[in-house]
């Protein structure tokens, strides 16, 4: 398989080239030039196959320069009940028989981000050994990006990883994990700013061509293709463990800030899973909500992005849309270029003209949440199903609810546990005691590490030069 960009002017690339990247060199995002086509035998096949057996038959079709020995053994060291609590991985659990949960944060850092990025820290060790290189991560956080890249890529071998976030607007947990880490390669920035300009930052010193040959840059941001494969893996097993058979659909609800998660289900479902609707759930931040209910894009500046009680969508520039606008507009990459660039310059655009596909041949819905919602659904979930969940969870849940259609079957995907949002359970339901993993017992108590710098590229770019040596 062939991976190409989104603009169109980059060279075809192999899986593991494209691992390492983060933008294309033209600026777009890197894809396959089409997507394996899952046939009903198929899909029996898998139906029944453990995690591990599930993800190494998925990403095979996907990774074909990587020897497939080599990619089971990595999968197999990745997706263990030692590092993810049970053998199920992503285990799915039920509300009620038309509402299920898919449980993805039961990994080191207790978000759903954990279950691609242990995947590419094992994958982007063995594919720098292979081709003998090193490789310097940037990334940006608002949340849980961050710790959960810093759990999978702390002590590797030739890699240093420079995380931003943005100063004081992640919660108090999840500043203890990420600022608490003590290994030589990990390097936190706290950007005085918005996650947004943290992901201007990562995105000017990529496409400083210079820079980022002579410090070999890379991402882990959920523009990485890594991380998609790995996350179009789990629609397949929840999709398995809500149905007995094929001939059911089912559609899932993904809190939504950077497009990463539910461009995976995306995916999935044209790769053939049989999947009804995508519903994306948005918080305050709604830009997303709009383009899918009017077919406007309308990215808002950091200044103008709502700090809310989920912060991990405190988003207003959706990076891995442009994927998804690529297929829309039938692989335009000249069209894509124009519209990409335009809101790079703080531009909009409007394709309410092919809404219609928007919702229908991709079956893409909409809704958004506010802090209310988040508390009266987690409060509504605690006392009726005695379940616990967290603020972005709730938003995808409200939203679930809300758009639910008649004998419709709806997966709401985890984001993380409760835990990390301690303050907003409480003001939800009171000062109840919140269950936490032993390893994350006490750690807000832990000495903390991180710089903290102004929001401008150049200062950042120095803070790299002074622990990276150039090729």
């Amino acid at each position: 398989m062939k991976y190409i960009s989104t603009r169109g002017q980059t060279e075809k690339m192999n899986f593991s080239d494209v691992l390492l990247m983060g933008l294309a060199p033209d600026g777009g995002l890197m894809l396959p030039e089409s997507y394996p086509q899952i046939d009903g035998a198929t899909l029996d096949k898998w139906r029944d196959l453990s995690y591990p057996e599930l993800a190494f038959e998925i990403m095979r079709l996907f990774a074909t320069d990587i020897d497939e020995t080599d990619l089971k053994d990595i999968i197999e060291r990745t997706y263990t009940a030692e590092v993810f609590g049970s053998d199920d991985i992503v285990p799915v659990r039920k509300l009620k028989d038309d509402l299920y949960v898919l449980g993805l944060s039961n990994g080191p850092t207790l978000a759903f981000k954990d279950v691609a990025m242990q995947f590419l820290g094992n994958a982007f060790e063995y594919v720098l050994k292979q081709k003998g290189k090193r490789l310097t991560i940037i990334g940006a956080t608002s949340g849980d990006t961050g710790s959960a890249a810093e759990y999978a890529l702390r002590g590797k071998e030739n890699i240093e990883v420079f995380m931003m976030s943005p100063h004081g607007k992640m919660s108090e947990f999840q500043r203890a994990q990420m600022y608490s880490l003590t290994d030589a390669n990990i390097h936190n920035i706290a950007i005085k700013g918005m996650f947004d300009d943290c992901q201007d930052i990562v995105k000017a010193l990529q496409q400083d061509a210079d820079f980022k040959a002579k410090y070999s840059l890379g991402t882990v941001n959920s523009i990485n293709w890594g991380r998609i494969l790995a996350q179009i893996v789990y629609y397949f097993k929840g999709y398995f463990a809500a149905t007995e058979n094929n001939d059911e659909k089912v559609s899932f609800c993904v809190p939504s800030g950077n497009f990463g998660n539910i461009c995976a289900g995306h995916i999935a479902r044209e790769m053939g899973l049989p999947i009804d609707r995508l519903i994306v759930a948005t918080n305050e931040n709604d830009v997303l909500n709009d383009f899918f209910n009017e077919g406007k894009y309308t990215p808002r500046p950091a200044d103008k992005t709502y700090v809310t009680s989920s912060p991990s969508m405190d988003i207003s520039k959706a990076s891995n849309f442009e994927r998804f606008v690529y297929l829309l507009l039938d692989k335009d990459s000249k069209r894509v270029s124009e519209l990409f660039d335009g809101v790079k310059a703080g531009k909009g655009f409007d394709l309410s003209d092919v809404l219609d596909a928007v919702n229908n041949r991709y079956g893409f819905a909409a809704g958004k949440s506010t802090h209310q919602d988040r508390l009266n659904t987690i409060k509504a979930v605690y006392e009726t199903y005695n379940d616990l969940v967290d603020p972005h969870t709730a938003d995808g849940i409200k939203v679930a609810q809300e758009l639910q259609k008649e004998g419709e079957v709806i997966i709401c995907a985890e984001t993380a546990l409760p835990v990390k949002f301690s303050e907003t359970i409480f003001e939800a339901v009171g000062e109840i005691e919140i269950e936490r993993p032993e390893h994350t017992k006490d750690i807000e108590s832990l000495e903390q590490h991180v710089t903290v710098l102004e929001n401008d590229a150049s200062i950042v770019a120095n803070e790299i030069k002074a622990v990276v040596a150039p090729v």
